[in-house]
């Protein structure tokens, strides 16, 4: 009989599979298994992804299976498809791109579920219950009589609540008459039901039962894609809420994807009360590696019937899935922009819910250009809220022209009246500079010298509080001098950060509570939502952040926000900045008047004609998305293009652009075009030297045919030996 050859994935940077045969006197394998092979000279975990008849390799040198971790699939065959799918379409090892989507613990070996044990009567044991044995030992003789109750045996959990119960049990079984076994797990539980609270929420807005009809009038099954756009404070999670209800009731699965940690614990908070009794997982980075593995192991075996979670959680192994709904669609977060697998999980889970024939909404105040030009094409279906939930109004918006205005510590003199009178009316404040720490620049008054981060090609941000000065991109720290080191004269910091604001305004506000948001004094879950809590509980009258306070928080006491830093990106060479930049504005600018009070937006700016933001105040975000798609268009750039990025990064900055343009002349193939190779905007970087290599096609067909020639020949070039290289299909950002 001919072996079966089994071909599996390794989380290796190569761009294959490796063939083995079955392990001797191991059962058949099945596709999405992890199994242990040997590899060079140590063993490896692989994951077993398709099952063959035959070699390219002499099966004399085919080595065997060493074992099987699990007897039961890691992936279904609908998520192989899918991972399959990612790896085909950003040109990535399928090997990483499955260790990728799975916990650190479960690529290291650890079982796919939870082992359990328990104990049970032998037939020696059973005999000497028969024959009245352990008379003398009354604890031992409730054991026995316990475990011959159950002949399934008795689980240790069960047992612990005995006194001494474990030399009791020790000793049965130095007598023979108790043995220990490992429990198969239980399968999937019965779908909780839905308790009262599900049942008794909100009445829906006219705008949000319009657009659950035109959703539930297409059926609860069948792939079909929906952009919820609404407005901040329209209530989109309400309508999130509903179609997870209909969802349940079937019995099936739904999986909420979120760009940020910080916006998981209010929709965590909404769910876990409308539904009170179902079961409910979280997946995000900020888990500890147990807790990770036990939330999937959970999803795994459909313990779970909703699932929340960040970019990752994408590829959660969610049994009989019947929604996805993926909030903030716009955000970058979803898009891996580091590493070696560059993925977005928004498209992702798009391709996900084609695949298995379900229906996915995105939902968003701001929508990506993407996305509207897929309504445009009959791609999505567009559903709008365009008015806030209850009372709330939308807020006003006023551009301060800082050309004309008294400006101390970043704050104009509008800004500082206007505070003070939204306190004197019991309102809270928020105000947002994109801009960590005290300021971004210390500089010597004397000989022009600026404090440089050794490593890149960047300034070194100052943090007096603890007299540091930091680099964000590699982060380099090093004591903040009193005086130049080159001339020895004073220095002066130049700008403001988060920490100089909210040095500022506790200086103007004496005795007003303030709090900041940005990711210098949030570094764990706890502090965010010890944050929140200040906020929501009045104690902090004023708040101070980053982009953190622009992602889904609801304040309801917030009248008035200010941005400080509007002009960043009006003039930036990458072309989706201002795209980023006017959904910002927007985002912030919804954290104003979401309760009962009217909310006011002030923008601070040093070029109010601009045409961005007056078409913002004008015409609002579709008036922006508009004029966008259509200079997108004139350009032919995305989504009227299709772009890939291979960028490198050396030692030497030579070597990164020596590579690049050896890649170039490998290339050969109609309807593409190949930009550069040029420097990145920041060229040196953590010690090294980046650039990057753009390819560029209408057609995304075309594009891919040519990246599938392509890299192969590309990571068989001499150069690549001299350089880390990473491919970047549909890249967000052109750095």
């Amino acid at each position: 009989m001919t072996d079966e050859i089994i071909r599996v994935a390794l989380d290796t940077p190569l761009r294959r599979t490796f063939d083995y045969l079955r392990g001797a006197d191991s059962p058949a394998a099945m596709a999405g298994q992890r199994v242990c092979v040997p590899f060079g000279r140590q063993e490896k975990i692989g994951f077993v992804v398709s099952l063959a008849s035959q070699s390219e390799v002499d099966s004399t040198k085919l080595k065997r299976i060493s074992s099987y971790i699990d007897p039961y699939p890691t992936f279904d065959p609908a998520l192989l498809v899918l991972l399959r799918w990612a790896a085909d379409y950003y040109h990535h090892p399928l090997g990483e791109v499955i260790a990728t989507a799975l916990p650190k613990l479960l690529r290291e070996g650890a079982p796919l579920r939870q082992r359990s044990f328990g104990w049970v009567l032998t037939p020696a044991g059973r005999l000497a219950l028969e024959a009245g044995e352990a008379k003398r030992a009354p604890q031992q003789r409730a054991l026995l009589e316990r475990l011959a109750r159950d002949e399934a045996g008795v689980a240790e959990g069960d047992l612990a609540d005995g006194p001494r119960w474990r030399d009791h049990i020790r000793s049965l079984r130095d007598r023979g008459w108790a043995e220990r076994r490992e429990h198969e797990p239980a399968g999937s539980p019965p779908p909780a039901p839905l308790t009262g609270s599900a049942h008794g929420s909100p009445q829906p807005t006219a705008d949000q039962q319009a657009a659950l009809d035109a959703i539930i009038a297409s059926g609860d099954t069948g792939y079909r894609a929906w952009l919820l756009q609404g407005i901040t404070g329209s209530g989109k999670t309400e309508v999130y809420l509903r179609l997870a209800a209909r969802q349940l009731q079937a019995g099936r699965r739904v999986l909420i994807l979120v760009p940020e940690i910080g916006l998981t614990p209010q929709l965590v908070g909404r769910f876990a009360t409308r539904f009170a009794g179902v079961p409910l997982a979280v997946l995000h980075s900020g888990l500890t590696d147990t807790q990770r593995l036990e939330a999937w192991r959970r999803t795994h075996d459909g313990s779970v019937r909703l699932v929340l979670g960040t970019r990752s959680a994408v590829f959660a192994p969610i049994p009989e899935l019947g929604m996805i709904i993926v909030d903030e669609e716009h955000d970058a977060s979803f898009k891996q922009q580091e590493g070696g697998f560059r993925y977005s999980a928004r498209d992702l889970a798009l391709v996900r819910a084609q695949q298995l024939d379900i229906p996915i909404v995105l939902g968003s105040a701001t929508p990506s250009l993407e996305s509207l030009h897929n309504v445009t094409l009959g791609r999505f279906q567009h559903l709008s809220l365009p008015r806030r939930a209850g009372n709330a109004q939308p807020p006003t918006l006023k551009l301060i022209d800082l050309r004309a205005e008294h400006v101390h510590a970043g704050l104009s003199t509008t800004a500082a009246t206007t505070i003070e009178k939204h306190l004197a009316d019991q309102g809270q404040v928020l105000v947002y500079i994109n801009r960590r720490g005290y300021a971004p620049t210390l500089a010597c008054t004397a000989c022009g010298w600026v404090a440089p981060c050794l490593s890149c090609d960047a300034r070194l941000t100052v943090y007096r509080n603890a007299a540091r000065l930091r680099c964000h991109h590699c982060g380099a720290d090093r004591e903040l001098p009193r005086q130049c080191p080159q001339c020895g004269y004073a220095v002066k910091t130049v700008g403001q950060g988060t920490e100089r604001i909210e040095e500022s305004l506790a200086e103007t506000f004496k005795g007003i509570g303030i709090a900041r948001l940005d990711r210098d004094v949030v570094r764990r879950q706890d502090e965010l939502e010890a944050v929140v809590s200040r906020i929501t509980s009045g104690d902090a009258r004023i708040l101070v952040g980053t982009q953190m306070i622009a992602k889904g928080h609801d304040f309801p006491d917030v009248t008035l926000v200010i941005v400080l830093n509007a002009d960043q990106g009006l003039f930036s060479t990458d072309f989706r900045a201002a795209e980023r930049l006017a959904q910002t504005i927007v985002q912030v600018a919804g954290r104003a008047g979401r309760g009962d009070r009217r909310g006011e937006v002030l923008i601070q700016t040093e070029y109010p004609d601009h045409p961005l933001l007056r078409g913002l105040l004008d015409g609002g975000y579709e008036a922006f998305a508009s004029a966008a798609l259509a200079e997108r268009e004139s350009a032919a750039w995305p989504p009227f293009a299709r772009l890939a990025a291979l960028r490198a990064s050396a030692l030497q900055a030579d070597w990164a652009t020596e590579f690049l343009a050896a890649a170039r002349r490998t290339a050969s193939a109609a309807n593409v075009r190949l930009l550069g190779p040029a420097p990145a905007a920041m060229a040196k970087r953590a010690g090294r030297f980046h650039a990057q290599l753009l390819i560029e096609s209408h057609d995304r067909a075309a594009l891919h045919r040519f990246l599938d020639r392509w890299v192969p020949t590309v990571e068989a070039l001499p150069e690549v030996r001299r350089v880390r290289w990473a491919l970047d299909v549909d890249p967000l950002e052109l750095f």
